[in-house]
Formats: C-alpha cells, structure tokens, sequence
C-alpha cells in the first residue's frame, strides 16, 4: 500500500484546465502542457490515496481489467518505469482513456463510497505521458512471423487494439481505413482540445514499426470488396464501428443548415489542423442548437464556442440529473449524475425535459427556428409549453444506431441482431467464417475503454483461430453490455 494514511491526508485534486478566456482562441488541448503535466506537481500524494485494497472494486469498473492499485503504489514509489509496465500490460493505449474515458473506475472507487474517489484518470495519463517523455514506450516487433495475414478493417480504437495484438503476436496486418488518414473517430471525430492529433500519431509510428501496415484511402466494400478481402487474408476482423447517425424526422428537417454532428466536427478537425475544406460548415456568427446531451454534443459546444458562434443552446430530452449518485444507481455502478466537461465550463446554454417538434424555415430555404416542447418523466409533451427558438444552425447528436450496412457488411453476408449490430459469438466470431467483429459494429455504441478491451479480446480469439492457441489475455466475453451507455 502506497501510505496507510494517504486518503486521510490529502483530498482529492484534479488537474487543472486552462484559463477558459485563453483556451477558447485556440484549438489546443485544456490543460496546460496536456494533461499528463498538468497533475505533476500533486501527482504522488494522490497516488497515495489509493488504498490498495483487498477487493478492489476499481478492476470491476474498468473494462480493461486495468491493475490500478499497483501503478498507484508504483507512482507513490516514483518507479515510473515499473508503472508503464503494469499499465501497457492491460492496456495498449492509455493516452487515449487517460483523456477520453468517462472513467467507471472512479465511480467503482471503494475510497468512493464515502469520500471523493482516487483520480485514477490523471494519475494513468501522467504514466504514460512520463513514458513518452523518457523514451519508454519502445517498439514491440514480433521475434517470429507465423505467416498468417489480418485484415483490420476500420481504424478506431478497437481496431487499432486488434492490430497491434495480432502483429505483437506474428501475424502480418494490415488496417484500412476509408478515411485519408489512419485514426477513425479519435482523428476526425474528436477535436483537438480534447486530444492532440500528435498523440495519436506518436502511437501510430510505434505500431509501424512494430510491422502493423496501415492503408488509408481505402473504401473496403467499393474499391476492395468483401469477398476479395476474405480471399486475401486468412482472417478479417471488422472494427468498423457504429456510424449511422439517429436522425430526428420532424417537419423541417429537409430545410438547410440542419446537419448530424459528424458532419460538422470532421470538417472543424481538419481545419484546426490546417486544411482547408470547400464549403465548411461553420458556426461562426450563427446561433447553435445542439440536440443531444452526451459527450459529442458537448464536442460540438466546445466547436461552436471556438468557432464564434453567437449564441449555442444545448438540448436534452431527459430530466436534468442530480449531483448526488441515485439511490437506484448504489455504488460501485456508473451513476448519471449532473456532470460538466471543459466544454461546458466555456459557455452556452443547457436546457433539459425538451422535445423538438418542428423546424422552421425562412424564404431561403434554410432553417431561422427550432420549436420545442417540455416533457415529463415519460418524454409525453407538456400542453402549453410549446416555444421557439433562433436556430441558424442545427446540429444532431443523438447517437448511432448501429454499422453501416451497405457495401461491406452486405457483400459479406454476416447476420445482424435486431438492434442492427453484427452478430458474434463467445469468440467473437460472425456468421461466416474466418470474419470477426470488434468494438461497437457488435455491441453497439459505446466507450472508448470497451473499444480497446474487445479489440485485445477479439485479437485472442483471432489468434487462436489461426494458430489453435493463444497467449494473448482476453479481458472481456462480447456478450456483456457496457456499464455506461
């Protein structure tokens, strides 16, 4: 145990985001120097709070699996060196949960249960953001090639995760992506105050040379079809994610200016990054409607915001949540409780209950209102509550409900579940075979910590379909559901 005394000692300390008057003229992430410096200072006496504890409810919060209380003790010890093992050992790429995981384990905190949980979250990102620094994440190359060959297809999280297990494992594989560059949702989906793209490519360079061989530009399904993909690779490991977007099929919504949010942000990202993009859709000057309450809707406040928007409102469905975790949400679950995120610290407004019944057009053909109505507990419209609001751009997100079926997943033939996702069994095995699934086209939208988990998972029953055995750890069966929606 890190010190005995450490949770009585010192309260929790999170690190601290950058003035919010300075971060919103530019496009660099919030914390000052990232966020694995921003904690530096602190980073050993909350390490310390960790109580190591016999059953340590954190690993059930985390579906990785990740070995928390270790690393603490390990940080508290100052051997960083011995840090990074323990966390790479369960997680490939802790530079993205360190920043985009809501964080269950904390919720799981055992020290949680009657004071403020362990910052676990900042205390792995200051791990990996040390070993970076000090040269400590080192290519993994294969001793031995088993000659058989993976196709990845999708380039996310869960497919990254599959790539560089099975290429770790000797397996020569390749990773398409549609997109011109490799990184799915965490490159064109996730904007730059939230993650810098160097993080992401840091990591790519290591898994190039480590011999995973990545294909961008690549539309698997219209250029490459399914069936000369299966005859190509001894296996196929569909990574490609939930990417059809719910829609909101009220009067007006063919008018213009109404867009689904991942329209919108890819187009911001590559501008951040300095390209240009013919005719972008852009919230300067306009005012916002954001509809969808969730961590992408936040991405596009957060957007708006830097882009000048003149006004952005964000709308929710659902009731406003409490502070305090429910008493039908009892510890160690994943409460939904009031929560803000950088975002929401820089501005705009949060309406909650609301229901949008109609958009309003002007002679242009383009939207100029949204009108609304107030629900109950049951989402049933509350008479007389009715109103409307400016609206020059409209951004929806709802949510995805589920892969895209034309093109790959049709020419494959692979059976789908009523929810629309890709059927697979306890090995993560489809219909058809030799073609695996990972990430959300099986367990539909999800987290970016349950990505990494059943891509490590999916690569275990990858490779013992082509070798008869495996030493690579499964972390999780694929017919659990996620603890956060």
């Amino acid at each position: 145990m890190a010190d005995p005394k450490g949770f009585l000692n010192h309260g929790r300390e999170v690190a601290a985001r950058r003035p919010i008057e300075e971060r919103v003229h530019d496009w660099n992430e919030v914390y000052p120097g990232g966020p694995g410096r921003a904690l530096l200072p602190i980073i050993r006496e909350q390490a310390s709070r960790c109580m190591d504890c016999g059953i340590p409810f954190c690993h059930q919060g985390c579906p990785l699996g990740n070995i928390i209380p270790e690393w603490n003790d390990l940080v508290y010890r100052d051997d960083w060196d011995a840090a990074i093992e323990r966390l790479h050992a369960t997680n490939n790429f802790p530079e993205f949960t360190g920043r985009l995981c809501p964080a269950p384990c904390e919720t799981a905190c055992v020290l949680g249960i009657n004071q403020d949980p362990v910052t676990i979250k900042n205390v792995e990102v200051s791990i990996i953001e040390r070993a970076f620094e000090s040269h400590n994440v080192r290519p993994q190359p294969p001793e031995w090639l088993s000659g058989k060959t993976v196709a990845v297809v999708g380039s996310g999280p869960a497919g990254l995760a599959v790539a560089q297990q099975l290429t770790r494992a000797g397996h020569t594989v390749a990773v398409y992506a549609r997109a011109d560059r490799i990184g799915g949702l965490l490159r064109y989906g996730i904007p730059e105050f939230k993650m810098e793209k160097k993080v992401l490519d840091r990591r790519l360079e290591q898994m190039r040379r480590e011999g995973t061989v990545f294909r961008a530009g690549v539309d698997v399904g219209t250029e490459l079809t399914g069936a000369a993909l299966r005859d190509r690779y001894d296996a196929v490991v569909l990574a490609v994610g939930s990417t059809v977007a719910r829609d909101l099929l009220v009067p007006g919504r063919e008018l213009g200016g109404i867009h689904q949010a991942m329209e919108f942000l890819p187009q911001a990202n590559r501008v951040s990054l300095g390209e240009s993009v013919e005719d972008q859709i852009t919230a300067a000057g306009k005012h916002v409607i954001i509809i969808g309450g969730g961590d992408t809707g936040a991405d596009c406040l957060g957007t708006s915001i830097r882009q000048g928007a003149a006004s952005i409102t964000q709308l929710e469905i659902m009731a406003r949540p409490g502070e305090d975790r429910p008493a039908n949400q009892p510890w160690p679950t994943y409460p939904m409780t009031f929560r803000v995120s950088s975002a929401h610290e820089e501005g705009g407004d949060r309406v909650y209950a609301v229901s949008t019944t109609e958009f309003l057009g002007n002679d242009a053909g383009n939207v100029r209102a949204l009108r609304l109505v107030e629900v109950d507990g049951s989402f049933t419209p509350i008479e007389g509550t009715e109103r409307d609001i400016p609206a020059d751009l409209v951004l929806l997100a709802m949510g995805f409900v589920g892969p895209q079926r034309d093109g790959l997943v049709d020419q494959l033939g692979v059976d789908l579940d009523e929810r629309g996702n890709i059927v697979r069994d306890s090995a993560y095995a489809s219909s058809v075979e030799g073609v695996f699934v990972a990430g959300d086209a099986g367990r539909g939208q999800s987290l970016i910590v349950w990505a990494i988990a059943e891509g490590r998972a999916a690569a275990a029953a990858v490779d013992t379909f082509l070798t008869g055995s495996t030493t690579l750890p499964a972390p999780i069966p694929p017919t659990e559901r996620p603890v956060v929606a």
